[in-house]
């Protein structure tokens, strides 16, 4: 038995009851073989991966709040502090009814290797909690973002733990957290990301996923001898991500034909409307049916995904496991050669396993989140570097240094994937890539 299969079978023995980090634990093991094979006696010497797999710590909290009705409520908050071997821990906080301390390990796991790539001091991690705040009065969410922060601050500061945004977590949550953060501590600092630009935040961080994953899919067609000019894109989602992506691609000559939310996708023969979607989705925080109410010519598609659209490329930017097997095929089917993931791993491991099939078969591109969607943990660290400089750059400033960014993970991770006779595997070349730097400084530090 290799060393790879003992430490992910101990893995199930130790959560058998955490099938989306096992997932995730899987995969990405498998994917490091090649590495380790290379290494093993080093690394079982130092019992590497049995660390790399385990979180440094988890805490785990009840956060009480009163809704606008005097009623009390009680939710589960979550801070998973993954791997800080390069850098304090960086990953966002996510509120969503889905969450629990399976699916933030495994969004946690996969950002120590995010991290890794941008080539910035950052390490990983990730939290949040099962409230949503969907429905929610802004002084429910305030109310609720102070008791998690009450709890929370304990354990994060500007060079120990760095949280972000996530699903559920956008700028109103931000400021709220960071507010409560401030009052309680007395402190001024680079604790959050993602904050408003009146307060340290920086600017291009809106546009940061969603364009990050355009300059890599740039690149990534480039490495192929193609161009994004002329492509027909499938986006999913209608949230930064989506939104970004749609305005960049359109930028470098490309037109992204759908977006959509929960109850359904629309699309747009034209190109998506930037202007008209960030005004039902930014500001009237609306569904993406409006969007065909209001331009001619498109088609609203109810309860449905986008994926059966044709198209040259494919960028998922709505959530994890959006697209299964079964659209995967479908999504080859209809001419798609390219997939780019925007969302944290939407694509399941069948969809993967098809992706990878095409890819042998006809060269069919595949970059998975880790590296597509690095461009908001970019710049969230370009925000750190900000604030502790005291310092605000111009948006030119930062989104040349996200270009280089994504321009240079593109290479690392092609480069990763050729060196260890894997060329054209990009999910092999980003966990490689990522694996490499990380550990490297957990062998340097030690047995800790």
């Amino acid at each position: 038995m290799s060393y790879v299969e003992e430490v992910y079978q101990n893995l199930e023995k130790k959560h058998p009851n955490e099938p989306e980090f096992l997932e995730a634990a899987k995969r990405i093991l498998e994917s490091l073989n090649p590495i380790v094979e290379k290494n093993e006696e080093l690394y079982r010497k130092n019992a590497l991966l049995e660390r790399f797999v385990e979180p440094e710590r988890i805490v785990t909290f009840r956060v009480p709040w009163t809704d606008d009705k005097g009623v009390n409520h009680i939710n589960l908050g979550y801070r998973v502090q993954f791997n800080s071997a390069i850098g304090p821990y960086k990953g966002g906080l996510r509120f969503h009814p889905s969450v629990n301390q399976s699916i933030l390990k495994f969004l946690g796991m996969e950002q120590i290797l995010k991290n890794s790539l941008t080539g910035l001091p950052i390490g990983g991690g990730k939290g949040g909690s099962d409230f949503d705040p969907h429905g929610k009065s802004d002084a429910e969410v305030m109310r609720f973002c102070q008791s998690f922060m009450t709890e929370l601050f304990k354990y994060i500061g500007k060079d120990e733990d760095v949280p972000a945004g996530d699903i559920g977590v956008g700028g109103r949550e931000i400021g709220f957290l960071y507010g409560q953060y401030k009052r309680i501590t007395n402190l001024y600092e680079g604790v959050l990301t993602g904050k408003g630009l009146a307060y340290g935040g920086s600017l291009a961080r809106p546009e940061a996923t969603g364009f990050g994953l355009v300059y890599m899919t740039d690149e990534m067609l480039k490495g192929a001898g193609k161009e994004l000019k002329g492509k027909t894109v499938v986006v999913s989602g209608a949230g930064n991500v989506a939104q970004y992506a749609i305005k960049k691609a359109a930028e470098l000559g490309a037109k992204c034909v759908t977006a959509s939310d929960s109850n359904g996708y629309v699309y747009d023969p034209n190109g998506i409307n930037f202007d008209v979607l960030c005004q039902i989705k930014q500001v009237e925080r609306g569904r993406i049916s409006e969007y065909a109410k209001r331009v001619p010519g498109s088609v609203y598609h109810d309860g449905e995904k986008p994926w059966g659209e044709k198209c040259d490329i494919a960028l998922p930017c709505a959530t994890q496991n959006e697209i299964d097997g079964d659209d995967a095929k479908k999504l080859i089917a209809n001419g798609c050669w390219c997939v780019a993931e925007g969302a944290n791993m939407p694509s399941t491991e069948s969809a993967i396993d098809t992706y990878e099939e095409a890819r042998v078969k006809s060269g069919f591109l595949f970059m998975p989140a880790k590296a597509a969607n690095a461009g908001g943990v970019a710049v969230s660290a370009l925000e750190m570097s900000q604030n502790s400089e005291r310092l605000s750059w111009t948006f030119e400033e930062v989104d040349s240094k996200l270009h280089d960014i994504m321009v240079n993970i593109y290479k690392n991770v092609s480069d990763a994937a050729e060196r260890y006779g894997h060329a054209g595997d990009f999910v092999t070349g980003a966990n490689i890539a990522g694996f490499e730097k990380v550990s490297d400084a957990m062998l340097s530090q030690g047995m800790v």
